[in-house]
């Protein structure tokens, strides 16, 4: 009978990393043309017949769809919050949106940081000298990096996913800075695809860049200043008792 190696159980705790890079992969290839805007606009009609017969069902079936596609880093997230606003208008849809996207950062936070990031954050803590330092300033700045990270445009969602898990950040905290800090940018996209009907008819194309024009993204950049103030303000008045 052969024993396991000692190396056995630290390789099974990647198996969750593994299966959601192939899948990731995979998507990449097999579904960019599924999960796509031509593909909802060609499915329009059918979608909104489908919602109007079976309300739950369909529900349902886009949460799931949706929290795959983050669980899995999978193409078409942007489409899947459009979706959400198309089938079901502003509001609800971006409570659904930002529940799904949610529930679908918290899988894959749990993969990386029982794969990765519970050994890293420990190395981290026990090493001595600048890696020590980043990690304990890390440490006291969480909410602010956290809510940096999803309120700034510019960062993906999967690496606002991976690095916190990577990190230490207690799961709690990462799940409310998600739920919260990605509100903004989803109402934005989730108003866009409540108008989308209107945009289709006119054979047209939704404005995806509509979040970088000045009256979103400057209030989008005024609330990242806002979760930075605390930081600021620590690193000046350490400055001053140093």
């Amino acid at each position: 009978m052969t024993r396991p190696s000692p190396s056995s159980p630290g390789k099974a705790r990647l198996l969750p990393l593994a299966v959601i890079g192939v899948a990731a992969l995979a998507g990449a290839v097999l579904l960019r043309d599924v999960l796509s805007f031509e593909s909802l606009a060609a499915n329009r009609e059918a979608l909104l017949a489908f919602r109007d017969s079976h309300y739950l069902v369909t529900l349902l079936a886009f949460l799931a769809a949706y929290i795959a596609i983050v669980a899995f880093s999978l193409p078409g997230a942007t489409v899947a919050t459009l979706t959400g606003g198309f089938l079901f208008g502003t509001f609800p849809g971006v409570v659904f949106n930002v529940t799904a996207a949610t529930l679908g950062a918290i899988v894959i936070f749990l993969a990386a940081r029982w794969g990765l990031g519970e050994r890293l954050a420990a190395r981290m803590d026990a090493s001595d000298g600048q890696v020590r330092r980043i990690k304990q300033g890390i440490d006291a700045n969480q909410w602010e990096m956290l809510f940096l990270i999803r309120l700034v445009p510019v960062v993906p969602f999967f690496v606002a996913n991976l690095v916190p898990a990577l990190v230490g950040v207690p799961l709690t905290r990462f799940a409310i800075s998600t739920f919260l800090g990605i509100i903004p940018g989803a109402l934005v996209y989730t108003s866009v695809g409540a108008g989308l009907g209107e945009v289709l008819a006119r054979g047209e194309s939704p404005d995806l860049g509509v979040i970088f024009e000045p009256h979103i993204l400057w209030p989008l950049l005024g609330l990242a200043a806002l979760a930075a103030l605390p930081m600021l303000l620590r690193a000046i008045r350490g400055r001053k008792e140093g």
